[in-house]
Formats: structure tokens, sequence, C-alpha cells
């Protein structure tokens, strides 16, 4: 008799995501453009890898033991996995959430069994009321606890450096010349980064950061300037504060982009590529436009992109014509959603 074919569970599903040629949106770039598409992990996004690679070797080094509460803050994403690997290791989750994660987000958390607080977004790093600041009470509160801290634990990049960065060199067979990817913790771009420059040092690392974010200044200057924050809507890219999950070596230049021209990019990925994916993946595509705009590739440029998560997560908002024109996002040369059709 045949062995059953199964996984053991969902976890074995982490990593190995697909590369996905990217044609129509492209087709007035030079070069040639691929997609890391983060959003076929189980979880639905990049932050799999680092929950099961942080979780794990906390667990080798004896910080976490049965019956332990993990901690975190996140806008969403990286709360989702840490729920779902807690589950299926019997641990308590406990997530500090920015109040700017979309209501699916919020609600995804609380499905997956997590206790949420939802934090205000729009006060500093070291505000009493930051979702940094609440978890780290919450922390000090919860007897058998640990946090994990994405934003300043070095595991996050150790995660994608043992992860992402070789599937992408043996994905692309070496050729790729360069990496486009979001910056938010800086743990995706960096841990990538880092193999891919090991193996050849000319690849070029292209960060994208949003106006209202210090990460760009501070990648140029390596001077944290309040001035530069403002309030921005796109969920888990740029920051308040430096965090050292991001390793700035490797990273050769940074491209802003706006609120507005991601979420439109977004749906452009859904409506040319047929990719449904999420804000911060409009983000990364709106980069690669500007880039290109710039000249910054040429016809034999193999460009690899990191699409962090899925769309299902944005419903509410860049998918939601409601809340796209409440941000003032339509005007005449932009276009609503498909008309909804009801036959009685």
């Amino acid at each position: 008799m045949k062995k059953i074919q199964a996984q053991k569970s969902v976890l074995n599903l982490i990593g190995n995501t697909p590369l996905i040629e990217l044609n129509r949106i492209t087709s007035k770039m030079a070069g040639s453009f691929y997609a890391k598409v983060e959003a076929f992990n189980p979880g639905h996004s990049a932050k799999d890898r680092i929950a099961l690679y942080i979780i794990e070797e906390a667990e080798k080094n004896g910080v976490l033991t049965p019956g332990d509460t993990i901690i975190e803050t996140t806008s969403g994403n990286t709360g989702f996995s840490i729920a779902m690997v807690s589950i299926l290791k019997g641990y308590k989750c406990i997530l500090a959430v920015s109040s700017k994660s979309s209501p699916d987000k919020i609600d995804m958390l609380k499905t997956m069994g997590a206790e949420v607080y939802v934090c205000p977004a729009h006060v500093p790093a070291d505000d009493e009321r930051s979702y940094y600041e609440v978890a780290k009470r919450i922390h000090k509160e919860t007897p058998g606890s640990v946090y994990i801290n994405q934003y300043f634990n070095t595991s996050n990049i150790d995660a994608h450096y043992h992860s992402t960065g070789p599937e992408i060199w043996e994905q692309t067979n070496g050729q790729i010349t360069h990496l486009v990817a979001c910056s938010g913790t800086g743990g995706t771009i960096s841990g990538t980064a880092r193999f891919l420059k090991e193996q050849n040092p000319n690849i070029k690392v292209l960060g994208i950061d949003a106006y209202g974010s210090v990460i760009q200044k501070y990648h140029e200057t390596r001077e944290l300037d309040k001035d530069e924050i403002y309030p921005y809507r796109i969920e888990g890219l740029g920051k308040n504060l430096i965090p050292s999950a991001t390793d700035f070596d490797c990273i050769d230049a940074f491209t802003k982009v706006t609120d507005e021209a991601s979420a439109h990019t977004a749906r452009e990925l859904a409506k040319t590529e047929g990719l449904f994916l999420g804000y911060t993946s409009g983000a990364a595509m709106q980069g690669i436009k500007q880039l290109s705009a710039d000249g910054a590739f040429d016809e034999n440029s193999k460009v690899v992109v990191i699409f962090p998560d899925h769309g299902s997560r944005y419903m509410s908002k860049v998918y939601n014509d409601e809340w796209m024109e409440k941000q003032g996002f339509f005007d005449a040369e932009t276009e609503k959603s498909q008309t909804i059709q009801y036959i009685k």
C-alpha cells in the first residue's frame, strides 16, 4: 500500500515560495522582472519565515518552554504568523497592534486565538500608548512570557539569510542583478541581501520606503531626523524609529513611494498579472516603476521583487472603493473597481 502523502502540519509549508515572471505591468520597462510571491506561505506572508525561525531558535536556546506566552508588536502579518505557530506549538499569544492595521488583519488575529491590544498608530515610539511600549509593559507584567521584538531581533535577519536569500539565488540560477524589497523591520531585505551579496557583491539592493518614514534619510546620513515623521497609510513599510534588524550596509539605496500611488499599483497588479496582493506589494511594485523611470535598469537587468503578503488582508482598505474615496485616492485619471450588477 502506498504511503499517504501529507504534510505533518502547515508549518512544513513555510518557505520555498514561487518566483513568478512579471510580464504585463512591466511591458514598457527595460529588463526582466520576477516576483517572489510570499502570499504562498500558509500564513499568506513573508512573516511566517521569521515567526517559525525565531520561535524555534528560542526553543533551542531554552528561552521558550512549554506553557510560556509569546508577546509581540505587529502591524498584523507577524502577529498572524506568530499566532499560527503558537497554536501548533502550544503557546499563548498576546499581540500589540497598530491602529493603522486593517480591520481584516485584526479580525484574523482574534480568529487565530491571539489576545489583541490595538494601540494608536500616530504617537511617538516612546509614548506609553505606542505598540512598542504596550508590548514591553505586558511582557513585564506577564510571568513566563517571551517578547519576540522583531524590530530589534537579529534572528529576523537570520531567518531570511537562511531561507529567502538562498531560494532566490537558486531560482534565478545566480543570474539576479537587482533585489527590490520594502523595508519595515528590515529583516526581509537585510537577510536576503546579505546572502545574495555574499554570492555576488555586484547585486544591487534597492529598498522601498514610505513618505513619513525615517528609513531613507537614516540610510543616507546615519542620523534619525524626526522632522521626516508624519502619518501615512501603508502598513508594514517604513518606521518612526531605526530598527536594529535592518542592516543598512547591505542596502545600496532607498526610494520613497506615496500611499496613493502604492494603493493604485496594488490594484493594477491584480488587473494585469492576476496577483491579488497586499498594500506593501503595491508599494514594492510602485518603487520598481519609479526606479525604472529613473534608469535604474537596462535590457540585461534581472530584477527580483519581494511581494510580502496577500490582498485578502486589505479588503476594507485598498480594495474597498469607499475607503479609497475617503482617502482622496480617486480622480478623473483613476478607475474604480468594476460595477456589481444585481439581477432581480
